[in-house]
């Protein structure tokens, strides 16, 4: 509980206008309900009026959590969000993971810093009580892997510094298979096979452009694919990274004349607008633990996989196509 009075500058507002003011980490429908519920007195009387005036002097004593009364900060940034939205694929003590929708950043940005996945995630922990940073010695929960805004798909999630430590050598020693499907503009020749090319990155631009030969800065891009089903405008393909470079797909697919739908980057403004699509056809779909060396406390996951089970792109431009009759084999 905290005490405030009211001073010249407050008198005459709002009781729920002044809440917001100055909690600004207290999300306006939890500060509804807490009103409601009475933890809110005011000069010793409890009050279920948001819309009470609050008179010069008036004594207000809050009955909430201490978290609420600070500043926001980017640690505490998933205090604002009153209910965590997540699409969960698995859940156990150790790890999660989520389906991330397209358009949302996994971290916070310049363009968006509490409507963010790993808010949404430390949002749901705490929410059911299983995770607090008010804790001693409490482990903040992490992303393991991230992917663009605009990508669906898959996003592992550790609970436990041990299994973020795991996992990210997992990630590093290429234990861990994932594989991407894609809309492209008409059909890949041959139909499926590898791609090798070398990208190099223009910071600045936040573009890659692709190289058929080394040069100085370039890193090797190596991308299997196979297409899963045409209509001839469009295709479905399904990629496999064997090398994990920024926009790895998006470029190599351009490259070959057969861009992803939806890409304003490495697309075709043109055929974007004709099919009404905003952001790149492309999710992060499968997901498997394939361990060769000890993974310790996650062991238990070695040989499971997980996919995405409804997927916009397919479903809009392939409905007859069945997501679960794709051969786990690439």
């Amino acid at each position: 509980m905290k005490e405030f009075t009211i001073g010249k500058n407050d008198a005459g507002q709002r009781l729920d206008r002044w809440m917001t003011k100055n909690l600004p980490l207290l999300p306006g429908p939890l500060m509804q309900k807490y009103i409601r519920l009475k933890r809110v007195k005011i000069n010793g009387k409890r009050t279920t009026a948001r819309d009470t005036r609050l008179n010069l002097g008036d004594v207000l004593q809050i009955y909430i959590n201490d978290e609420f009364f600070d500043q926001p900060t980017r640690e505490n940034s998933f205090l604002q969000l009153f209910k965590a939205k997540l699409d969960i694929v698995y859940e156990d003590d150790q790890i999660l993971l989520v389906n991330k929708a397209p358009g949302m950043v996994v971290h916070g940005d310049e363009t968006e810093k509490v409507n963010t996945l790993i808010n949404h995630i430390q949002a749901y922990l705490y929410q059911k009580k299983e995770w607090s940073p008010y804790q001693e010695g409490a482990f903040n929960p992490a992303l393991c892997n991230r992917i663009d805004r605009n990508t669906g798909g898959i996003v592992i999630a550790a609970k436990t510094a041990e299994a973020l430590r795991v996992m990210n050598q997992k990630i590093k020693d290429r234990e861990i298979t994932k594989r991407y499907l894609c809309v492209t503009l008409g059909t890949l020749k041959p139909e499926s096979g590898t791609l090798k090319a070398y990208l190099l990155k223009d910071a600045d631009k936040n573009q890659v452009f692709v190289k058929t030969k080394p040069v100085p800065g370039a890193r090797t891009a190596i991308t299997k694919y196979r297409t899963l089903t045409t209509n001839g405008e469009l295709s479905l393909v399904e990629c496999d990274l064997i090398t994990g470079r920024t926009h790895q797909i998006r470029a190599q697919l351009g490259h070959t004349g057969h861009p992803l739908l939806g890409d304003g980057k490495y697309g075709r403004e043109q055929e974007n607008r004709r099919y009404h699509r905003k952001g790149q056809a492309l999710c992060s779909w499968w997901l498997k633990f394939e361990f060769t060396t000890d993974a310790g406390e996650l062991e238990y996951l070695n040989g499971k996989h997980w996919q995405v089970e409804h997927i916009d792109f397919v479903e809009e431009y392939f409905p007859e196509f069945q997501l679960k009759k794709v051969p786990s084999t690439f």
